[in-house]
């Protein structure tokens, strides 16, 4: 899996540059968030930020701490069809949470819940980074790709509270392969059978 990398530099610029993105993204979200308004909250010349961190993608993901590029691993997940693809998101996912570099993205969803403007990047980043990808991977038609992949998050966050945050048993300690065969087919139920089938709850 890729790592977002860092670029060495100095690191007050850097520190001042990401200071920026992370009020604008919150604001403005990452359409309307700007490279060149960014730099000018900051301070500095917007090719010092593509300096520092390339695309404004790679510069969301720095300022979101996220320790891995979701849209390659989602899209090599997916790739592979729709049969069984609600399993190897969910071990996927727990491959990524259960490692060392997992700390970073449960401190990310913990600063979500008790700040609204993490909370605003957060979404953000899971709407962008892995929900459009998901329903463009499988080809979801757009009336629904909505619907399908908001119940797809329910579970992916779920999971990460209960087994990361609360650490409720035997969840935190069940193995992830049982984790990915017991939330897999709930998942794929989201993503590939008729709507009205679904259980409501």
């Amino acid at each position: 899996m890729a790592r977002t990398g860092r670029r060495p530099g100095n690191p007050d610029t850097r520190e001042a540059i990401l200071a920026a993105a992370r009020e604008a993204f919150a604001e403005r979200g990452f359409d309307n968030a700007s490279i060149r308004a960014i730099a000018a909250a900051a301070g500095v010349d917007p090719a010092l930020v593509h300096h520092y961190f390339g695309t404004k993608e790679q510069l969301f993901l720095a300022a979101m701490k996220v320790p891995i590029n979701p849209g390659p691993v989602v899209a090599r997940v997916l790739g592979e069809g729709r049969d069984g693809a609600g399993e190897r998101l969910i071990r996927t996912m727990l491959s990524v949470w259960d490692s060392p570099a997992g700390a970073a993205a449960v401190a990310l969803v913990r600063s979500a819940m008790a700040n609204d403007a993490f909370a605003r990047m957060l979404r953000e980043f899971v709407t962008r980074g892995i929900l459009r990808r998901v329903a463009k991977e499988l080809q979801l038609a757009p009336a629904e790709a909505g619907l399908r992949t908001n119940l797809v998050a329910s579970q992916i966050v779920g999971l990460i509270v209960v087994r990361h945050i609360i650490r409720l048993e035997p969840i935190a300690s069940t193995p992830a392969e049982v984790l990915a065969r017991a939330v897999g087919p709930t998942v794929q139920r989201y993503l590939t059978e008729p709507l009205d089938s679904l259980p409501a709850g």
